[in-house]
């Protein structure tokens, strides 16, 4: 993960038509993802990237490629009780695959690499079709 990774997605979050407000980024109102860029070495910095939406399923008219759901799927983030409202994690079902002990963030993406980032647009792509 490099600076210009962060550059780059920034650009492609305006391009989208999407806002970033501090740790939150919206489409017309709508929380899409959160994310955080800071300047240590322990998650969440230097850069991670939790979504917001129901990745329960496929949309029909917006398919998911087996890669896109096995990363999405590497990146689920477990509850770590901080007692937020999804304390102590949910049994969630993401794109057909039931997991345990899930986030109300379903997917978390610390310091990705291309393919992960590739995936979040993806997700978010999703997000603004279901919106």
């Amino acid at each position: 993960m490099s600076n210009q990774s962060v550059l780059d997605f920034k650009k492609y979050l305006e391009e989208n038509e999407m806002t970033i407000n501090g740790a939150e980024v919206s489409y017309k109102g709508k929380v899409m993802c959160y994310m955080h860029i800071g300047e240590g070495t322990e998650m969440p910095d230097p850069f991670t990237i939790w979504t917001d939406g129901d990745y329960s399923r496929e949309l029909d008219n917006f398919k998911i490629s087996d890669e896109m759901k096995e990363i999405a799927w590497a990146n689920v983030n477990t509850c770590g009780s901080c007692g937020g409202n999804c304390s102590p994690g949910k049994l969630k079902t993401i794109f057909g695959k039931e997991f345990n002990n899930v986030c109300s963030a379903d997917m978390a993406f610390y310091m990705p690499d291309a393919k992960s980032l590739e995936c979040v647009k993806k997700l978010l792509e999703m997000r603004k079709l279901s919106e």
